[in-house]
């Protein structure tokens, strides 16, 4: 008995389908609610759930290889402790019995400098951030990276939060050996009000990272990059003392060179935060700061415009 006509030639509903088949019903059957020749576009659902995927990715990797390298996490700590033991041991006099916001009382010299450890802490971390950029631009990670299919601006803010996400780890690690030293501070609620402040500031630092990754070529030149970068903006700040200090001690360039580093406003944001405070001038600052070191990232990292291109053409 010959088989039908249409099992032979696997039309649907008559005999099993194969992939010929499969291929001519899609290639025949415009797909619902688009009109012929029109291209399928991707819904902005779809762009949030992608950059949400790339996110977790970006922090599940930095945080495994954050695991893996265990000195890191001790080489973050161990600077601000020794600021904190012999720095502050041997200058606990200097710092006078000036009362000076957000303080209301007098407070001892090892309680002034933690919100400035913690954004040495943070300030570290985003260029740490830097230092890996340059190393996957090296090692061609980068290039991966930069192919996915997302805006380079949304992977260039979810390797920003990514890294942020580890500083405020390092950060309540470090709350952790203040609690170990008994320091005097506000426990609770300022480690949670600190929370967002440090997120802005390490945010903001960790921008001023990407930003110094696109013009440093190679690692070897970024130790000497650093020192014009993290040296500068920690001692041009209130981080170890307050800068009406500078300003009575007659050192005028110095204190107005403070007053133009973002870092002094961060240090500020977080000092504030921490007793419960709010100082719309150094959260200003901070955002603005964070806006366009963020943006001229973005920009040196576009191949058409940014750096990325002029290092090519120079090439």
């Amino acid at each position: 008995m010959p088989a039908k006509r249409g099992s032979q030639q696997g039309t649907p509903g008559n005999g099993p389908l194969h992939e010929h088949d499969l291929a001519a019903t899609d290639q025949t059957e415009p797909r619902i609610g688009l009109a012929a020749g029109e291209p399928a576009r991707s819904p902005p659902a779809s762009i949030v759930s992608h950059a949400l995927q790339a996110l977790l990715a970006l922090s599940s990797r930095e945080t495994v290889k954050f695991l893996h390298q265990r000195g890191r996490l001790l080489s973050a700590l161990v600077r601000p402790s020794l600021w904190l033991l012999i720095f502050a041991a041997g200058f606990r006099d200097v710092f006078g019995v000036a009362v000076i916001p957000p303080y209301s009382t007098y407070i001892e010299y090892q309680v002034y400098v933690v919100p400035g450890l913690l954004g040495i802490v943070l300030l570290f971390n985003g260029m740490q951030s830097s230092l890996a950029m340059v190393y996957d631009r090296e090692m061609g990670l980068m290039r991966l990276l930069l192919t996915a299919p997302l805006p380079r601006s949304v992977l260039l803010t979810c390797k920003l939060l990514a890294g942020t996400f580890l500083s405020i780890l390092q950060a309540y690690a470090f709350f952790a050996i203040c609690a170990l030293f008994r320091l005097d501070l506000p426990w609770w609620p300022g480690l949670l009000l600190a929370l967002p402040a440090m997120f802005l500031t390490g945010l903001m630092l960790g921008a001023l990272g990407l930003l110094v990754s696109v013009y440093i070529k190679q690692i070897e030149n970024f130790a000497g990059a650093m020192n014009f970068v993290i040296f500068p903006m920690f001692f041009l700040s209130p981080a170890l003392y307050p800068l009406w200090k500078l300003q009575e001690s007659g050192a005028t360039v110095v204190y107005q060179l403070a007053r133009f580093n973002p870092f002094t406003y961060g240090i500020d944001l977080i000092r504030y935060a921490m007793y419960g405070q709010m100082n719309w001038l150094a959260c200003g600052v901070v955002v603005a700061s964070l806006i366009v070191f963020l943006g001229l990232a973005i920009w040196g990292y576009d191949p058409q415009r940014g750096a990325v291109r002029h290092k090519r053409q120079g090439s």
